[in-house]
């Protein structure tokens, strides 16, 4: 018996935050391994064999991430990550806005790497619109449709909410934006991976994308700018003039083939991806339900990107479920506000109240949990929910 007690501690615990970050698929790493120490030359180096070579890396990886996402591969230029990516896209604008157009447009559910370089903005003495949305997280397009007008500069909207996973109708937003010259961009950092994204279907002008949220590395990202070399976006950044002039430093290559090779694997298993997501969460909701009925799912249940949600459960504390759920990786809400203490603000601004927000939970379920992993959710969810205070 204390044998089995010694296995069952050192079990690893079941990881179910992935809108945090995913792992890095080891198909992903196995194609990076040789960037690191035996093709390890500079992709600006053009001069020698090693440099060249790095550089066509470079260069194929963002073909595979182009190709995924229906974009130019020269519209595609490699960051740090999707919250560098997009900073260039809402302050590079800027920097070339003219005195007509002046207003930003953006709702109040985005992450802060899209609301903090627009409350830059503000203070530079931009106008700044924050368009409601509604109870199931849907922007209020009526709305948004009185305050998009021929002063408007910019409107950023995200393609997948990276707390209840809900999907904004991104294709009327583009419409709307079209009517009078607006410039769209979409933070599509969560989108990668779990719904389809083809940035010409969907009319955006500019769309961000980091690969750690699509089974890559960290520290890589990229931003797509439509017709890039023709686009009225100014770098926020000086030095080499590389990525087109837009993001200047030496390219981390092992990094982009990376991003490349989860970009790629997403384009061939996207079907597959979907369907394990969507049978998995199904197996979860039901479980939870059938513990706890009072549990609810904010955001709304159709329009939701698989296996991507926010679980409401009523008179719990979500800081007490979370200590009660040894063997769980989970969390309340985005990651980069995990140490602070007030309640999610992406639930709030739906219309949820403190009580209700502070007692939700986000769920991540990612291509590499099982059926077994959602099974001992369910089974840890059920020892511990009767002892919780």
């Amino acid at each position: 018996m204390l044998f089995l007690a010694i296995v069952l501690t050192d079990m690893p615990p079941i990881y179910l935050d992935h809108q945090a970050t995913t792992p890095v698929d080891p198909r992903v790493l196995e194609d990076m391994r040789p960037y690191f120490s035996e093709q390890f030359s500079n992709a600006h180096a053009n001069t020698y064999r090693g440099g060249l070579e790095a550089r066509r890396a470079t260069e194929k990886a963002r073909r595979k991430l182009a190709t995924t996402i229906g974009a130019h591969p020269k519209d595609i230029i490699f960051t740090s990550g999707a919250t560098e990516s997009n900073n260039i896209a809402i302050l590079g604008i800027a920097e070339v806005a003219s005195t007509s157009r002046r207003r930003i447009v953006t709702q109040p559910t985005e992450h802060k790497s899209v609301l903090g370089p627009i409350k830059a903005l503000l203070d530079r003495g931009f106008e700044v619109v924050t368009v409601r949305v509604k109870r199931d997280g849907l922007v209020d397009l009526e709305e948004l449709c009185q305050s998009v007008d021929e002063t408007t500069l910019l409107v950023s909207m995200m393609l997948v909410n990276n707390e209840t996973g809900v999907i904004q109708p991104v294709q009327k937003i583009a419409e709307i934006c079209k009517r009078v010259g607006a410039f769209f961009h979409s933070d599509c950092a969560q989108a990668l991976g779990k719904v389809k994204v083809n940035v010409n279907a969907l009319n955006f002008d500019s769309a961000s994308f980091s690969a750690h949220k699509a089974y890559g590395p960290k520290g890589i990202g990229a931003l797509y700018i439509r017709r890039l070399r023709q686009a009225p976006i100014s770098p926020i950044t000086y030095g080499g003039g590389q990525e087109g002039g837009l993001r200047p430093g030496t390219l981390p290559v092992p990094l982009c083939v990376g991003f490349g090779k989860a970009a790629q694997l997403i384009q061939d298993e996207e079907s597959e991806i979907t369907e394990h997501l969507l049978m998995l969460e199904q197996r979860l909701w039901e479980g939870v339900k059938a513990l706890v009925p009072s549990a609810s799912r904010n955001g709304h249940d159709t329009f939701r990107a698989p296996g991507c949600f926010s679980m409401q459960f009523p008179g719990y504390q979500a800081d007490a479920l979370i200590d009660a759920w040894q063997g769980l990786e989970v969390a309340k809400g985005s990651a980069c506000e995990a140490t602070k203490l007030r309640s999610s603000h992406v639930l709030r601004s739906m219309g949820v109240s403190r009580t209700q927000a502070d007692s939700s939970i986000r769920i991540g379920i990612g291509r590499f949990t099982s059926v077994q992993d959602i099974d001992e959710t369910i089974a840890i969810i059920e020892r511990s929910i009767g002892k919780i205070p």
